[in-house]
């Protein structure tokens, strides 16, 4: 935990990714520290409780029907009722339910950084950014977030700016190979997305499912996304080519033209 006057910064290994802290407007260092440590252990807690990797959490215990419910973590119950609201609201592009099995892990990374991040923000602090294996969640402000190319390693497609909250989610396989899958056929989705980023003022948990699902979706996404209150969607396709949803230039600070055009 490095602090700079007002401000402090933290990084920490869970989930089997990075998570970065910046916290700025430190108003009360002793009770943010407190909070962040809080933080800290609320990520760690919920890869004990939600990792499928796991043959001890209790999401797998669940599964297996060693464990109910009703006897799990109170942050099962919320999570679970989380997902089934996010199947609904996506018409089952969104669903824990692959293979037969339960996996709610499309959803808890988004939940855990969102939880955490306004644990830290709550305690006396202006502003925070908390950067979850590329899922951010933005409190307070401004903030600017660049947006990674994933056709261009090391390159960003635009750079977003919050001057208040915003969650901002992307999927694809750039960072993690395809790990996503049409819930109706089992494969890959069609639609040649290279990645799909959606924007959301209700925070990372609504972005990062609204996220999945709709690079699930391919090309279905876009007017999926346009229904949607508070949400944008940024897309990079396969062969280069780009759509926003119709309101996404309005979070825009950089649009590097060799990268991008717009659509509308």
């Amino acid at each position: 935990m490095e602090a700079d006057g007002e401000r402090l910064r933290h990084v920490e290994e869970s989930m089997g990714t990075v998570f970065s802290f910046d916290v700025r407007g430190v108003r009360d260092g002793t009770r943010v520290r407190a909070a962040l440590r809080a933080a800290v252990a609320s990520l760690h807690r919920a890869d004990e409780i939600f990792s499928t990797y796991r043959q001890d959490s209790e999401i797998t215990r669940l599964a297996r029907g060693e464990l109910a419910e009703s006897d799990c973590d109170p942050d099962v119950p919320e999570v679970l009722a989380l997902c089934a609201a996010a199947e609904r609201e996506s018409g089952g592009w969104f669903t824990t339910g692959y293979a037969g099995g339960l996996d709610p892990t499309g959803l808890v990374k988004g939940w855990a950084v969102e939880r955490a991040a306004r644990t830290v923000a709550g305690a006396g602090a202006d502003a925070v950014c908390l950067n979850g294996g590329g899922d951010v969640q933005l409190l307070g402000g401004p903030w600017r977030v660049g947006i990674a190319d994933p056709l261009r390693p090391g390159a960003l497609a635009v750079v977003v700016e919050a001057g208040d909250d915003l969650g901002v989610a992307t999927s694809g396989p750039a960072e993690r190979g395809c790990h996503i899958i049409d819930p109706r056929t089992g494969e890959a989705p069609a639609g040649g997305l290279a990645s799909l980023t959606v924007v959301c003022r209700a925070g990372l948990t609504t972005a990062d499912v609204r996220a999945t699902a709709a690079y699930a979706m391919g090309g279905l996404a876009r007017d999926w996304l346009e229904a949607l209150p508070d949400t944008e969607g940024f897309a990079v396709a396969a062969d280069g080519t780009t759509w926003t949803t119709s309101g996404f230039h309005h979070h825009i600070v950089g649009r590097p033209p060799e990268v991008m055009s717009v659509g509308s």
